[in-house]
């Protein structure tokens, strides 16, 4: 009896598109897990972090010799990160990896280390997974890709109200609008559309309804029954 095959629905977008927790939720919609790609790049950051040292003298070699370090545990609908064997979480989504993880996260080696542990979670759970090449360079064979947009300001304005648990300022909007096109520029040759992608413009979209449309879709291709 051939072993199954495991389900991979890949979710890809720029910078505070959503896709971490569209993802999430669309997996506990499906009975999937979700794995975010990006926990693992904060992960390792965090690993180097512990380590000391400058981060602009980091070098790749650096870098995966900590990630031995970092490690995915899977839970009911979701993985965890730990980092020497314990939970991270929290310290993975502080300032101080936010501040170095694109530094990280732009080393090919890593990305491809990354890219790797990516793989073996969906070896063994149906997933969906997200980050920025999860339809084209990781996952082109995936069942279902979608490639989520928005209009900077408003990828600003929701990552700022998640941020700060307010309505933000205009003028805090735009200064995180700026950096997040700064950021996309950066970003562009990481963040590439599969050409059999589903474009899905969230920008007048609550994320309900993102999500609601996903589901919708992954159901049509993996003809799984309604889960709530």
């Amino acid at each position: 009896m051939s072993e199954r095959v495991h389900t991979v629905i890949a979710i890809d977008g720029p910078a505070a598109s959503g896709k971490s927790s569209t993802a999430q939720w669309v997996a506990e919609r499906l009975a999937f897990r979700h794995v975010d790609s990006g926990s693992l790049y904060r992960g390792v950051t965090a690993a180097m972090l512990r380590s000391a040292g400058d981060p602009s003298a980091w070098t790749p070699d650096d870098v995966l010799a900590q990630g031995t370090r970092v490690a995915l545990r899977p839970e009911t609908t979701s993985f965890s990160v730990l980092i020497d064997g314990e939970p991270a979480e929290e310290e993975i989504r502080g300032a101080a990896v936010t501040q170095h993880v694109s530094l990280v996260a732009r080393m090919p080696a890593v990305r491809s280390w990354v890219n790797a542990r990516v793989r073996e979670a969906a070896g063994s759970h149906d997933v969906v997974v997200d980050g920025r090449d999860m339809g084209t360079a990781v996952f082109p064979d995936a069942a279902l890709k979608i490639f989520l947009i928005a209009d900077p300001w408003e990828r600003a304005r929701r990552r700022l109200v998640q941020r700060l648990g307010r309505r933000p300022t205009d003028n805090e909007i735009a200064e995180e609008t700026d950096q997040l096109v700064q950021r996309d520029s950066r970003d562009a040759t990481q963040t590439v559309q599969a050409a059999d992608a589903v474009l899905l413009d969230t920008t007048y979209l609550t994320q309900e309804e993102q999500v609601e449309r996903i589901v919708a879709l992954a159901r049509a291709v993996t003809h799984r029954p309604h889960v709530t």
